[in-house]
């Protein structure tokens, strides 16, 4: 039935869309069609049509749990769309073949936009929401009560990561000596070369193609995973430091061929870049790991996974990601200074003390006595 609906719409071309919104919804009734064969309850045509519109499941203005559910998935597959990746619901995440539990900052979205429908936000979930960290995000270690006990992971995951921290051990030494000798470029890239395969278990011939051509340059390595390109990896000497040259080099690469994530290295310092595709470009650091600075292993070796081929094959790069960008300070910034939240923080303040007071005047007290100032002329320039 729900084939038969999304076929009848995709023959009226949707005439009304603009391209790009054609394009996300394309990928959008396709999932649709899968998800609901494989016996889920899906959003309907219309909810799909306007999610498409919007570029959010969070933005449409619908007030349908089924697509609050199903809006982490939704996002994905308009992300994917965005960078020309065909039948994206085809390369799902495990996480995303299922409808989730809302989140506190998705039902936050949520409420902003149907907060004229009388749809309130408890003071309870603002201060879950603010309290969680807002530092440069690292999943959590090993050894923190947040991490997932190795008895209950997949094993996969555990050999996976047993893998990763004997090889931050067993490189130490050698990425030391190219420091030394300030080794040139070729021979770094020897190394990493090495980290790659018998670290992150990369096939050099299957998964790794050196000197990618893109548009009459290349591209140090081209990760592919399952014969789909995911990731350009850039290369620089062990002395030379990172910086926005470089990122502007690997990004050129990416943009051109619709990737969304980069890496740069110089063997001892890796750093994990994210491309949201649009114009312009947005690039985020997703993180940064120093194999020879003073982190402890397990640090090290929790980022580090994130770039296994079976950690990137699964996405989980991906989920931290969205966590990161979700609870950043300007992300979380956004979410208070809304008048959703500026209205419950309203009553909260009238139902404590008795005191009456506006949005307006506790915008300003947030804005100038309790945010850092730099955040505030980061995010709020003139």
């Amino acid at each position: 039935m729900y084939r038969t609906t999304i076929e009848g719409n995709q023959n009226l071309e949707h005439s009304a869309l603009d391209a790009k919104s054609q394009l996300r919804l394309q990928a959008l009734n396709r999932w649709a069609v899968d998800a609901a064969g494989s016996g889920h309850e899906v959003p309907t045509a219309a909810h799909l049509e306007q999610i498409a519109v919007a570029k959010n499941a969070g933005h449409a203005g619908i007030d349908s749990a089924l697509v609050q559910a199903w809006a982490a998935t939704l996002n994905w597959l308009m992300t994917q769309a965005a960078f020309g990746v065909a039948d994206p619901y085809l390369q799902l995440p495990d996480s995303l073949r299922v409808p989730s539990e809302v989140t506190v900052v998705s039902l936050v979205v949520a409420s902003e936009a149907t907060a004229g429908a009388g749809v309130a936000v408890t003071v309870e979930a603002v201060a879950a929401a603010v309290q969680t960290p807002t530092k440069p995000a690292k999943p959590p270690a090993p050894n923190t009560p947040e991490a997932v006990p190795s008895s209950r992971m997949p094993k996969w995951e555990s050999a996976a990561r047993e893998q990763v921290l004997e090889a931050i051990k067993r490189y130490r030494k050698p990425l030391h000596d190219l420091k030394a000798r300030d080794a040139n470029e070729g021979d770094t890239r020897l190394v990493v070369t090495d980290i790659l395969c018998e670290g992150l278990d990369y096939d050099k011939f299957r998964d790794l193609t050196t000197e990618y051509m893109v548009r009459q340059d290349f591209a140090d390595y081209g990760v592919r995973i399952d014969k789909q390109l995911v990731a350009f990896i850039e290369v620089k000497r062990i002395s030379q430091k990172l910086n926005e040259r470089h990122l502007r080099q690997v990004q050129m690469y990416a943009v051109n061929e619709g990737i969304e994530w980069m890496v740069l290295t110089n063997g001892a310092v890796w750093q994990a870049y994210h491309l949201t595709g649009g114009l312009p470009v947005v690039v985020n650091m997703a993180f940064e790991i120093d194999l020879l600075g003073p982190a402890s292993l397990d640090e090290k070796a929790e980022l580090m996974f994130l770039l296994h081929r079976e950690a990137l094959k699964r996405r989980r790069i991906d989920e931290s990601w969205k966590h990161r960008a979700a609870t950043e300070p300007g992300a979380l910034l956004d979410v208070i200074l809304s008048e959703a939240i500026l209205d419950q923080i309203r009553r909260e303040v009238k139902r404590r003390t008795g005191t009456t007071t506006t949005p307006e005047a506790l915008s300003q007290v947030i804005r100038t006595e309790i945010v850092d100032p730099k955040l505030m002329a980061k995010l709020f320039k003139p």
